[in-house]
């Protein structure tokens, strides 16, 4: 019985195998193996014993349900799998979890869970940056309203607020690959840390084995890797999520009826927007991603609080890390490629665009009116408040501002007809915004071409 939506409608196969049973299962036999392997090459084991224990640390010989079957009996998850590996290891057995406690095992294994995500994470964030990178170049001057507090502003561009968007997305990638060795991390040293059961070599022993997984070495833990590298990798990841929620929240604003200005894409032929409305063409895959975002960031909290261990450790960690590792990573790389899915398909209406524009009356220039007046030797107190009493004619008589400015001698004197249409253009309160949209991109490229 399938009860978790993960099994049945959330999360791509390639991040569940990662935390799956089996997932967990083979790096942790993987991490047996590599303890036996660094044992052969300082002389405790025989490379004949060795070989034994690696032609067995095979999920398709030492199986999880093997191991489950065990459990039911140790109560130790870890205990039963290195009793499911003895008996299949034969007379190797005897050097199988040599000197390691349980958490040498799982907490490594873990590390190379998140080694393995983490790939997938710079995999699935490169080609969302590029997918923005595309739009942000194509629609460099396209020109929309700018909005603040939920109403029209002055004018920006589609390419800059994607720009924004880039940026922000380089600096989570450039994050990750930053804070990768800090959360990658294995530990060797022993039921307290302090590398006793391992002997005299124990931190050279250490380092053979996290080298092997391909691991970073630690340089002091308890029994277990200090889960500030867990809160770090999770606070990314709820960090991402808001991200991603905020684009698609802008997505699902702008697919308003009464703004229309983008829109998923949607299957006329086929695609349904309501059972009863037929009309509708509603934003659900952006709404969905969001949603999830919010169950992302919902982690970081257990996960400050499984940070918080009696002394050398206790296990109240253990269950609640199951799920806050798990299903942050699962989540956040299905809403980073339903992102992806949205904004490469996204249409772009620019008619609507410049029409709402233009169902402002002028309104949006009066910045622009207002600093030409500053320009012209007006004092800029002055300017202010002579756009905004024009702009409150504007309002409350439906005129277009351009008009009511025509109409004020203070504004006319200054500007002719002509100078007073072009004033009013919204191509000409740009600013910088196309070089702000090349400078992003170019950046951007370059940091997911380094990573």
């Amino acid at each position: 019985m399938s009860v978790s939506p993960l099994d049945y409608r959330y999360g791509r196969d390639e991040a569940k195998a990662i935390w799956s049973r089996e997932g967990r299962h083979s790096r942790q036999l993987e991490v047996e193996r590599a303890l036996v392997w660094a044992h052969c090459k300082m002389g405790r084991v025989s490379a004949e014993h060795y070989d034994m224990v690696a032609d067995i640390s095979d999920p398709g010989i030492v199986t999880a349900d093997r191991v489950e079957e065990i459990e039911a009996e140790t109560k130790h998850d870890i205990m039963a799998l290195t009793k499911a590996m003895a008996e299949a290891a034969g007379e190797a057995g005897w050097c199988i979890h040599l000197g390691a406690t349980s958490n040498d095992i799982v907490d490594s294994a873990v590390a190379l869970q998140i080694k393995d995500s983490v790939e997938i994470q710079i995999t699935t964030l490169k080609a969302l940056i590029e997918t923005l990178c595309d739009i942000a170049e194509r629609e460099r001057d396209t020109i929309m309203i700018g909005r603040t507090h939920g109403q029209a502003a002055v004018p920006i561009t589609f390419g800059l607020k994607v720009a924004v968007w880039v940026d922000e997305f380089r600096r989570h990638i450039e994050r990750l690959v930053t804070m990768r060795p800090r959360i990658t991390a294995g530990k060797f040293l022993g039921a307290v840390g302090t590398g006793a059961a391992q002997g005299e070599d124990a931190l050279k022993l250490q380092s053979l084995i996290l080298q092997e997984l391909g691991l970073e070495v630690p340089v002091a833990t308890t029994q277990v890797v200090g889960r500030d590298r867990y809160i770090e990798w999770v606070g990314w990841m709820a960090n991402v999520s808001t991200s991603i929620e905020k684009v698609l929240q802008e997505v699902r604003n702008l697919q308003r009826s009464e703004i229309a200005e983008v829109a998923e894409a949607f299957d006329v032929e086929k695609q349904v927007g309501s059972s009863t409305m037929a009309h509708k063409r509603n934003p659900i895959t952006a709404e969905n991603a969001c949603g999830l975002a919010r169950i992302v960031r919902s982690m970081i909290i257990p996960s400050y609080e499984n940070a918080l261990l009696w002394h050398e450790r206790d296990l109240a960690n253990s269950s609640s890390e199951r799920f806050t590792l798990s299903h942050s990573m699962i989540l956040l790389d299905d809403i980073i490629t339903k992102c992806d899915r949205v904004m490469s398909r996204l249409v772009v209406d620019r008619d609507r665009m410049l029409k709402n524009i233009e169902a402002q009356n002028g309104l949006v220039m009066a910045e622009k009116i207002m600093l030409a007046l500053v320009d012209s030797g007006m004092p800029r107190d002055e300017a202010h408040e002579v756009m905004r009493s024009s702009s409150m004619k504007a309002l409350e008589t439906g005129m277009n501002l351009r008009d009511v400015c025509s109409e004020d001698t203070r504004i006319s004197d200054v500007f002719h007809e002509e100078e007073l249409h072009h004033l009013f253009l919204p191509s000409s309160h740009l600013g910088v915004s196309g070089e702000i949209v090349d400078n992003a991109v170019s950046i951007a490229r370059k940091a997911i071409g380094d990573s």
